[in-house]
């Protein structure tokens, strides 16, 4: 099962054998990863921003009242569970390939064109 190490002085590093499984799939995996997490974070930025108007309606129609100061902490936590999350994308992907570069690059660029 354990294939044998080649030697890093015989590798040819432009041939698409060493390409593809080194590059190309962490890239295409990070994009992947990064395309998804910004349509998520819209989708959540969408509904929280929903519910937040709803609220504001609610109380200018006296159903309900918001403190400002609430709503500040919920806001503070929602960015810092977001930044967690993204940090741990982010961790997680630079571990796929020896250095991580081509999926975090591919993170990135998902993150870009999302």
């Amino acid at each position: 099962m354990n294939q044998p190490v080649a030697d890093p002085a015989t590798l040819d590093f432009f041939s698409a054998a060493f390409l593809l499984p080194n590059v190309g799939a962490p890239f295409v995996v990070g994009l992947a990863v990064g395309y998804f997490a910004k349509k998520i974070l819209k989708v959540a930025l969408f509904l929280g921003g929903a519910a937040v108007v709803l609220l504001f309606i609610g109380e200018y129609y006296g159903y309900t009242h918001v403190d400002d100061q609430a709503l500040h902490q919920t806001a503070q936590n929602a960015v810092d569970l977001a930044s967690q999350s993204g940090s741990f994308l982010y961790s997680r992907l630079s571990q796929l390939t020896w250095k991580g570069g081509s999926a975090v690059a591919g993170f990135l660029a998902g993150l870009k064109i999302g």
